[in-house]
């Protein structure tokens, strides 16, 4: 018994040493890490669970990734300390083709511009911002079917696609190309009503657990944050940083993600580096001195760095 506190002891050492870049959240010291109920798994497994702790991972999300850690030992044939788990089947992600997928998007959905508005829509789609989505905030029933349907209206004949926050009955009755659900709205949202209305559908995710619950209803796309902090709302979840970010994108590759949540100018090339192929953006946008001007810079920069051919263009 001994020998195995000190064995899990060395693991979550490793764990936290080695994978510095997961750090994020309230990381633990390793007497903080270590749990009563760990007794019940393996030495190994009681070690990765200390050491996801230790680097701040919420409980769900520490057990998402030692029972990964544990398939991929099995799939490999020993135990790597040094190897983060990155391979779908060691999640239980099920492969493509499934039979419950919605509507597919483009992979690289480009710039994504979040709007309060159905204005804002207008103006984000009069200069070619590839993806959009209306978040009206309301408690007015028919204020917000008049956003959605003057922000579906504000679309057309424009390559802009429109995904509405929410409220899925509107974007069904308006025609919007998709809606996008968080967390708390996938319990109470009808999926199959909204797949079979043609209906593109996004996610939003916070980290492993939510990741594998949301990818297993096969959506046109995942969002993933907050990667850096954000003032925009108040969040249940730390930001993730650009080291999950990496994690994630690599795990998820699979699917068109969306990277979201404090991302500014500045810190454009390390998330695409991740491999997303979509930013979203709220506030860099909406709070600019030129709005048009800055969304068509961030278009060029995000084609730029997708395209190659096009620097020097």
């Amino acid at each position: 018994m001994i020998d195995a506190a000190k064995t899990s002891k060395k693991i979550a050492f490793e764990v936290a040493n080695l994978h510095t870049a997961m750090l994020a959240g309230v990381a633990l010291n390793y007497e903080q890490a270590v749990r009563p109920s760990d007794v019940s798994f393996s030495t190994r497994t009681a070690g990765v669970l200390q050491g996801c702790r230790m680097l701040g991972f919420l409980e769900h999300d520490a057990q998402v990734v030692a029972q990964a850690w544990d398939k991929q030992t099995r799939r490999i044939g020993q135990f790597s300390v040094i190897d983060w788990p990155c391979h779908a089947q060691d999640f239980g992600i099920t492969p493509y083709p499934r039979d419950n997928e919605f509507l597919k998007c483009p992979r690289e959905l480009g710039l994504y511009a979040v709007l309060p508005n159905a204005k804002w829509v207008e103006r984000m789609a009069n200069v070619g911002v590839p993806t959009l989505q209306l978040r009206f905030k309301s408690e007015d029933t028919k204020a917000i079917r008049q956003e959605v349907c003057a922000a579906v209206r504000a679309v057309r004949g424009t390559s802009s696609l429109l995904f509405i926050n929410d409220h899925w009955q509107f974007a069904i009755d308006e025609g919007a190309y998709g809606i996008h659900l968080g967390q708390e709205d996938m319990e109470d949202a009808p999926l199959e009503k909204i797949r079979s209305a043609g209906l593109r559908l996004g996610l939003s995710t916070h980290g492993y657990a939510e990741m594998i619950r949301a990818d297993a209803i096969s959506p046109s796309y995942l969002a993933l944050g907050a990667v850096f902090p954000t003032t925009l709302k108040r969040m249940q979840t730390a930001p993730q940083g650009i080291g999950r970010l990496y994690a994630y994108a690599k795990l998820m590759r699979h699917s068109p993600l969306v990277a979201i949540g404090g991302i500014d100018e500045s810190r454009l090339d390390s998330v695409l580096q991740s491999g997303v192929g979509s930013i979203a953006m709220v506030r860099a946008i909406t709070s600019d001195e030129q709005p048009e001007a800055k969304a068509s810079v961030l278009i060029q920069r995000m084609q730029k760095f997708q395209n190659p051919m096009l620097i020097g263009v």
